[in-house]
């Protein structure tokens, strides 16, 4: 339930997959930052929540399996309802490829089962989220949508091929409705972490990256952490970039970019 009666002035944005990692620290930057946040994720959220209040927002918290597309209505009903508007979505709750899996081996099993959170549920979610968004015709704050993606939407791995597709599939999301929903004065806006020290990465190859990383492939020679998204994220979510829309923020520490040497 929401801690405090409801503040109207300040703006209130959902975060999708904010148990832990990027999702519950960009939930707990935006409430320091003046939102009051809805947390979703498919697990439980009461820590995520107990920390937005902390931080000095007003909290809910909603149990959501984004893949359950037929559920999505009710979802975005409920939080919606939790402080009477959404002025913020941020997409950040997807699935990595396990076991890593050479693309010739990859099942429609293990394909489906990352497309249908990080692709499908997403697309719904926004849909629905953006549709409400446009029939309360105007807010008093900046409206955005901002979809968390990956380096993995530009660059390639060739045993996380499904997780490749399902967020180079967010970077056209992020085009698709940057352009339908301009009129209306609400952005939407792609943020691509690199390398970030998660629980999600420390399932993976963390020895190896740590070797890439000292070796100066990331040209900042360091790990990027969750607040480092959260600090792009909330940016975003202020309004402070009024005339941008549809651009993709890479938070990687220089990792995309072609070097000559």
């Amino acid at each position: 339930m929401v801690q405090r009666e409801v503040d109207a002035v300040r703006p209130v944005a959902l975060v999708t997959g904010a148990r832990q990692g990027l999702g519950r620290a960009t939930a707990v930057r935006l409430a320091a930052d003046g939102f009051d946040v809805v947390a979703a994720d498919i697990a439980d959220v009461d820590d995520t929540v107990a920390a937005i209040r902390a931080a000095g927002g007003g909290a809910h918290g909603v149990r959501a399996d984004i893949a359950d597309v037929d559920a999505i209505g009710s979802v975005v009903t409920g939080a919606w309802a939790a402080f009477g508007r959404i002025d913020c979505l941020v997409n950040n709750a997807g699935l990595a490829s396990r076991p890593l899996t050479d693309i010739l081996d990859i099942t429609p099993e293990m394909y489906d089962r990352v497309v249908a959170v990080n692709q499908r549920g997403t697309f719904f979610l926004t849909q629905e989220v953006a549709r409400r968004m446009v029939a309360a015709a105007s807010s008093d704050h900046h409206r955005s949508i901002i979809t968390v993606s990956s380096i993995a939407s530009r660059m390639v791995n060739l045993e996380r091929s499904p997780y490749h597709l399902s967020k180079a599939a967010l970077s056209m999301l992020n085009e698709l409705f940057a352009v339908r929903l301009a009129e209306h004065g609400i952005a939407a806006y792609e943020v691509r972490p690199g390398y970030m020290r998660t629980d999600m990465t420390a399932s993976a190859v963390p020895q190896k990256l740590d070797d890439v990383i000292r070796a100066g492939r990331v040209p900042a020679r360091r790990w990027g952490t969750p607040e480092d998204v959260a600090a792009t994220v909330s940016t975003l979510a202020s309004g402070s970039l009024p005339f941008s829309t549809g651009q993709a923020v890479w938070v990687d520490g220089g990792l995309h970019i072609h070097r000559a040497d």
